[in-house]
């Protein structure tokens, strides 16, 4: 079987490392690929937005199934084109990709679905979104509608800080068309994990919850990124919390989106914050998660290829998907000035001796030049390790980071740290 990976990041790095794991794939290209996912698949440069090439290029080579990695391309429908060429795909259509595309689509979407999510407004004019949070009550969260990276959430605790904020999402454009129009949402207070649920547009099998670290610093300080580390599973959803989820969120959404004629198939995720009435949704998107997914399929047991396939077909069956007692946490190596800004071309030192004590490196942002391995964006690497405790996957992945160097690296020294010192049962 030989198989397209889409993407370029940690994510895409893992789900390679697991579909090469099984026993039926011959051959994986990804495109355009990272310098890790090079040692696993043939690298192909064609870049995520251009549909009809990677289309051609799956037709040329007779691909067996497309894994897509990155909203993107999900968002301008690549599902859509390649299915009208009747190539195999994993992934949600255009129309269902809008759950994360239009976080405005997804408020409006949970109303109409009973959903359990914040109250919220829409606007579309500045002037109108000031007037409002001028009367508000704090704090708030204030959101760009469209795709932003992960960054386009911010809590705001002042007047003059959400009129600040506004001004750059919809003013200034500080993340361009996603900031078209704008969210002010009711601020939530409780633990937020991440529930990605794999489904067939009927069936619906969530994996073991996750708990991104989305600040840049530790202690959850300093601004938002696109994730600075993982660790599953978490403590937060124990078997009654998932089946809420599963009953009060999943289900329903699976089944909202088909009654609107936009079966959903692929993998849902959905940020949820547990607060005291109960579970709630922060976010959907449409695709796995990064980097929740590099500590979350190092976990699986059953082969990723097969459930692929089963997606893809349209039958997913429930009673196969099995995961390992085991815990895992990802941590993410940065480069300086990341998420405001990036350095590239930084030689990137001490990855072998990972090897030997144990931990998976995923490359995020990295290239060959000269024939070494460089910085090439902002998240660089994710470390990661799964033991039969959180605590020694935690001390292994810091072990292995003290070996690892370049001009500029950063990490936070706290992933995972939370649940150690809350949950004895971890260690």
């Amino acid at each position: 079987m030989k198989i397209l990976v889409v993407g370029k990041g940690g994510r895409e790095h893992a789900l390679a490392w697991k579909l090469a794991q099984s026993k039926g794939v011959e051959k994986i290209y990804c495109a355009p690929g990272n310098a890790g996912i090079s040692k696993l698949a043939e690298i192909v440069p064609i870049g995520l937005t251009d549909l009809v090439r990677l289309a051609d290029f799956a037709q040329e080579k007779k691909i067996d199934l497309t894994v897509v990695g990155p909203e993107l391309p999900l968002t301008l429908g690549i599902v859509d084109v390649f299915e009208e060429r009747g190539l195999r795909i994993f992934g949600p259509t255009k129309e269902a990709s809008e759950i994360e595309g239009s976080k405005a689509f997804a408020k409006d979407f949970m109303q109409r679905y009973h959903i359990p999510t914040a109250s919220f407004r829409i606007f579309s004019d500045p002037a109108e979104a000031v007037d409002f949070i001028s009367r508000a009550s704090y704090p708030l969260v204030v959101k760009a509608d469209g795709l932003a990276a992960g960054k386009g959430t911010v809590i705001v605790n002042t007047p003059s800080e959400a009129q600040a904020t506004i001004e750059n999402i919809m003013v200034k454009k500080v993340f361009g068309q996603a900031g078209e129009r704008l969210l002010v949402e009711e601020f939530l207070e409780g633990e937020e994990v991440t529930v990605m649920a794999l489904t067939d547009g009927e069936r619906v099998i969530p994996m073991v919850s996750s708990q991104d670290h989305k600040r840049i610093f530790d202690g959850n300080t300093g601004p938002n990124t696109g994730g600075m580390g993982a660790y599953a599973p978490t403590n937060v959803i124990p078997d009654k919390m998932m089946k809420r989820i599963v009953d009060e969120v999943l289900d329903p959404t699976i089944s909202g989106l088909a009654e609107m004629g936009r079966m959903y198939k692929g993998v849902l995720y959905t940020g949820i914050i547990v607060t005291d009435r109960g579970p709630k949704v922060l976010e959907y998107n449409c695709r796995f998660g990064d980097p929740e997914t590099q500590a979350v399929l190092p976990l699986l047991e059953t082969d990723l290829v097969e459930i692929f396939l089963d997606i893809a077909d349209g039958y997913l069956n429930i009673n196969e998907i099995k995961w390992k007692d085991k815990s895992c946490v990802c941590v993410v190596v940065a480069s300086r000035g990341y998420p405001e800004s990036e350095e590239k071309d930084k030689v990137i030192e001490g990855l072998d001796r990972c090897d030997e004590i144990g931990c998976m490196v995923f490359h995020a942002g990295t290239a060959i030049k000269y024939g070494k391995c460089v910085t090439n964006g902002g998240r660089i690497l994710g470390v990661t390790a799964a033991d039969h405790s959180l605590r020694a996957a935690i001390a292994k992945v810091y072990e292995c980071i003290q070996g690892i160097n370049f001009d500029g690296m950063q990490y936070r020294r706290d992933i995972g740290m939370r649940a150690v010192k809350v949950d004895s049962s971890y260690f």
